[in-house]
This record gives C-alpha cells, structure tokens and sequence, in this order.
C-alpha cells in the first residue's frame, strides 16, 4: 500500500471535515463570503457583560455590545449588534444596527435597524429599512426616507405674492387719501 510521506506537512493547517457538505466559496453570494472573511480576521468586537462605558464610542469593526453604554455610539460603516443583555443610553449612529437588548435614544442607520423578539428601543429611528420582530418593544417615530430622497427632494415653493388690495383699499404700506 501507498503511504503519506509524513514529513512533509500541508502548508495549511489541516481543518476537520464539517458534518454538512461545505459549499465551495466560489458559489456562496459574495456578502456570505465577505462575511466568513470578516469573521476569520476578526471584524467582530464584543464588549462584554460587566463592562460599562460612559462617553463616544466609535470604530471601523463590527461590535457587538453586552454591557452598557452611556453616551454616544457611531459605526458609520460598521454592524452594531446590542447583545440581549446590553442596555444603552446613547445616540447610535451605524450602517445597521441590531438589537436584542435594550437601547435608549436615537438610532439612525444608512441600511438597517432590526429589532428582534425581547429587544427594545425606546427613541426615533431614522433607516431605509426598519424590522420589529413580534414581542419586541418600540416607542418613538420612523423615518424611512432613504438617503438619495432627501437630497433629491424638490426645492421649497417661492413664497406666493401679496394678495392685490381690494377696490378702494391702498396697497399694503401707503396710507389712503395721502
């Protein structure tokens, strides 16, 4: 029989078969891929349970939040995932924001807000799209005006003319009989 020559290791490190049948990267959607890529350098930052952060909070990774947070959260670019024990107090700024927890304040995202079964927001939310699963919590208003609108909304009408003053009435601003 032919044996493996063990001295000559793979040059990556072996990785165990997984249970289901892998798809090959080549057929996965490009955000699936993106995301696995993302995972694998580590994109994704958690804040965990104890942890308590007073202030401006920003970043260029996803974040996933479990402790609390007292201030203000921007992630322009980002996912900010609000884990179910994550409480905040702040105004969020992220391209889409996730929660599970509660969330106290503002949220504007430029793609997404999805508020999941136990989650909370209680403040405006200002996203294209917005998600409330049944059993979650919401109060406040929505603004779904997509980004390119707003810009491309029509300029303000000219203010009207003064009305014309009626027969034997002067004109706004000269006296009658002058």
């Amino acid at each position: 029989m032919w044996k493996r020559d063990e001295s000559v290791k793979p040059a990556t490190p072996s990785v165990p078969a997984p249970a289901v049948p892998a798809v090959p990267a080549a057929s996965m959607p490009p955000a699936a891929s993106e995301r696995r890529t993302q995972q694998v350098q580590g994109e994704n930052v958690n804040i965990g349970k104890s942890v308590f952060i007073k202030g401006e909070l920003s970043g260029s990774e996803d974040l996933t939040i479990e402790g609390n947070v007292d201030g203000k959260i921007e992630l322009k670019d980002n996912v900010l995932t609000i884990g179910p024990n994550g409480k905040i107090n702040a105004e969020v700024f992220a391209k889409s924001v996730v929660v599970l927890g509660i969330v106290i304040g503002n949220v504007t995202a430029s793609e997404k807000v999805d508020i999941r079964d136990n989650g909370s927001v209680d403040g405006d939310i200002t996203s294209p799209r917005v998600a409330i699963a049944e059993g979650a919590h919401f109060r406040g208003s929505v603004d779904m005006q997509r980004a390119g609108a707003k810009a491309a909304a029509a300029p303000a009408p000219k203010p009207a003319a003064a009305p014309a003053p009626a027969p034997g009435q002067a004109p706004q601003g000269q006296k009658v009989g002058a």
